[in-house]
């Protein structure tokens, strides 16, 4: 299976583009099209949006919320998430998530 559209492998794990709605009335994770939705109840105030998708990516993908970090687009709804590890790991874990949630 190939890489979803909005996965980037690179040498220290992989990127992540996404695009975050903040205040919504559920927590979300979903696939529309080729690109990749969060859904978060947080407000975008002091970071806490940012942490909630944190939370969320880290939550359905199995993977420590510390691996994670927003490499662009912090005060963006638009934003590019890198994740630290074996990228040949990582990307199965989102493929296995893609397969049951997808």
């Amino acid at each position: 299976m190939s890489d979803p559209p909005f996965l980037r492998r690179n040498e220290s794990g992989v990127t992540v583009e996404l695009r975050v709605h903040p205040r919504a009335r559920r927590t979300a994770l979903e696939i529309a099209g080729t690109m990749l939705k969060v859904a978060v109840t947080a407000a975008p105030d002091e970071g806490k949006a940012n942490a909630a998708v944190v939370a969320l990516l880290a939550g359905s993908w199995r993977l420590p919320k510390t691996a994670f970090t927003i490499v662009k687009g912090a005060a963006a709804r638009n934003k590019t998430v890198g994740v630290a590890g074996d990228p040949q790991t990582i990307a199965a874990r989102i493929e296995e998530w893609m397969r049951t949630h997808g």
